[in-house]
């Protein structure tokens, strides 16, 4: 979907939905992850952006201690409740960027679909200096491309877009394109300006499928469809709704999730 920036507070505003219909990431990912570094009990990360904590548990799950930064009030009493039972997990209320912490002291900072939210040059020098030697900075995100199997539906989607989301945005529809490794390997390169080393990306891939009213309820988890006047957004819908009921009554999309590795030496 769409960035357009200023709208992270809209995340915020329906916390329990996108716990629940936002994904998590692949267990291939955490392997190259963890081949990358070593993270054992005594190891320290920080998670930027932590949202509904989909990408946190096989970090916790290593033992070590995860503190996150999260600007949502929502967002953090919900992850404070789903990790209570991890007492080596601590969240921290606020923009990444406006935190201080104490130069070479952890051992991983990464970012699941968030860290485009943070000015990169801030992001990417804060990140660095965090870092102890030999520390990683993994930032993943997943790329969901919408129903290529089904064109007619497909069509009748993007008309729906045309009359609703862009009149609301005041942009033009651009055509959709799926998440490449070209853009993968563009995005892992930006860390070499910054002094990290060893970098590498990986993708991987998979479906998921939605019935109308679960594809709705997705939707209505990004920043540019939460944006929209509460009228339009919800006619808008309805008609997403309809149209997909009419064309199978089944809406799948087809992920790529890219990983970008990056070492302070």
């Amino acid at each position: 979907m769409p960035v357009i920036k200023g709208l992270e507070w809209t995340f915020d505003t329906v916390a329990a939905r996108y716990e629940k219909f936002r994904p998590g990431y692949t267990d291939d990912l955490y392997r190259e992850l963890f081949n990358y570094i070593n993270i054992d009990s005594s190891s320290k990360a920080v998670e930027v952006g932590i949202g509904g904590g989909q990408a946190t548990l096989p970090i916790l799950e290593k033992g070590c201690t995860v503190t996150a930064v999260e600007y949502g009030e929502n967002f953090s009493k919900l992850c404070k409740k789903k990790f209570e039972d991890y007492k080596k997990f601590s969240i921290i209320t606020e923009k990444f960027e406006n935190v201080s912490f104490t130069d070479s002291q952890y051992d991983l900072v990464y970012s699941a679909s968030a860290f485009h939210w943070v000015p990169e040059n801030i992001g990417y020098s804060k990140v660095y200096a965090m870092l102890k030697s030999g520390g990683a900075f993994a930032r993943f995100a997943n790329h969901p491309y919408p129903n290529k199997d089904n064109p007619i539906l497909a069509v009748e989607i993007e008309k729906l877009y045309s009359a609703y989301y862009c009149q609301y945005h005041g942009k033009d529809l651009k055509p959709k394109e799926e998440y490449s490794e070209e853009q993968a390997v563009q995005r892992a390169q930006i860390a070499k300006k910054y002094g990290f080393v060893d970098i590498r990306h990986a993708m991987f891939y998979r479906t998921r499928t939605f019935s109308a009213e679960e594809y709705i309820e997705l939707l209505g988890t990004y920043s540019d469809h939460i944006a929209i006047e509460e009228k339009i957004r919800m006619e808008f819908f309805s008609k997403i709704e309809e149209t997909i009921n009419k064309y199978g009554g089944s809406f799948r999309i087809y992920d790529t999730i890219d990983l970008q590795l990056a070492r302070k030496p």
